[in-house]
């Protein structure tokens, strides 16, 4: 750890270290401390608690997964403090208190929705192929009669729920493929649409019209233990469900037993809660279950984008350009 009593004007502030260098790297972390001509410490929540520190002249925080949350008290401890730039996605959980003291919150939120968007795409082409069924029901060259093919994925039906960045940048990939696009939010008005040729749906249409269906709802009170029994029981034959989003929106009990009656239903579950499931969970054995350790969002190369739009939002707010990436109070009512 470098002194910290030069009065740092730029922070980095994460519980866990490893987390930063993961991120930042040693080469975006050496251009920061050039950047602001100074020590630019690493500091967590227990060092903030000790008071030892002067944080009387920090103007930017930059930190990344494993932020901590700072209470009223050790956020009014940043007497000049004008913006934290968030290298991760979700700022729900420690944001506020910045936000309700005039700090400007930016988020790389949009830089983590590329790879989710592309790793949901290609599960839902892949379902539409049918592939998922098709692998489990070509054991030998005997049964090559009796696999199942998939519809494909030229005008088949695919239904998004929730259209926050994610899901936008999701069908905006979906674009070159023709298929017919639905869209689950009560936040948003069809006009919106227009552009990703997609209409509104109902959640339980959605369900019960579509050949994939793939989860992006934001993680909120509201949206817990949305989606149950009824809807998985609705789908149209060998649908698939795709989840990149919260194991939470799932009645997970209910999705489990629907899957356990109707085998030409697949479950492609990149997020699942628990997460893990718990050691007995039937979704490590259902056979028509895809489970993944939560690897659609950013990771190993990937992390970098995060950091590289952080430094650059930053250098924008300096220069008083717009920014591209600011989160508000607002926002946080229905963003993931």
């Amino acid at each position: 750890m470098k002194d910290c009593s030069a009065q740092p004007t730029a922070i980095f502030l994460v519980e866990m270290p490893d987390q930063l260098d993961y991120v930042y790297g040693d080469r975006r972390i050496e251009m920061l401390r050039e950047r602001y001509a100074g020590d630019m410490p690493i500091l967590n929540s227990q060092e903030l608690e000790n008071g030892d520190i002067d944080l009387s002249q920090v103007q930017y925080i930059f930190s990344t997964w494993s932020m901590p949350e700072l209470n009223q008290a050790q956020v009014e401890r940043f007497e000049a403090l004008e913006a934290i730039f968030y290298a991760a996605g979700s700022v729900q959980r420690f944001a506020r208190p910045f936000l309700e003291n005039g700090v400007r919150v930016f988020s790389a939120w949009q830089a983590n929705a590329i790879p989710v968007a592309e790793f949901t795409l290609a599960q839902i082409l892949l379902s539409c192929k049918g592939y998922f069924r098709n692998t489990r029901d070509y054991v030998d060259g005997q049964h090559r009669e009796n696999t199942y093919f998939g519809p494909g994925i030229y005008e088949n039906k695919v239904a998004l729920i929730g259209f926050g960045m994610i899901a936008q940048k999701v069908a905006e990939l979906l674009q070159p493929f023709q298929v017919e696009l639905s869209i689950v939010d009560p936040f948003i008005d069809e006009a919106c649409l227009e552009p990703y040729g997609a209409k509104l749906q109902s959640l339980e249409d959605a369900f019960s019209q579509n050949y994939v269906i793939s989860n992006h709802l934001p993680n909120l009170p509201a949206t817990v233990g949305l989606v149950g029994r009824e809807h998985f029981l609705s789908m149209p034959d060998h649908a698939s469900f795709i989840n990149t989003g919260r194991g939470a929106q799932i009645r997970e009990d209910e999705m489990i037993e629907v899957l356990q009656q109707r085998s030409d239903l697949t479950a492609l579950l990149d997020v699942t809660y628990p997460e893990p499931p718990d050691i007995d969970s039937p979704l490590y054995t259902l056979p028509n279950v895809q489970l993944s350790t939560h690897i659609a969002g950013s990771i190993n190369n990937e992390v970098g984008r995060m950091a590289d739009y952080m430094m650059a939002e930053a250098l924008r707010f300096q220069a008083g350009e717009p920014a591209l990436y600011e989160v508000s109070m607002e926002m946080l009512k229905t963003m993931a």
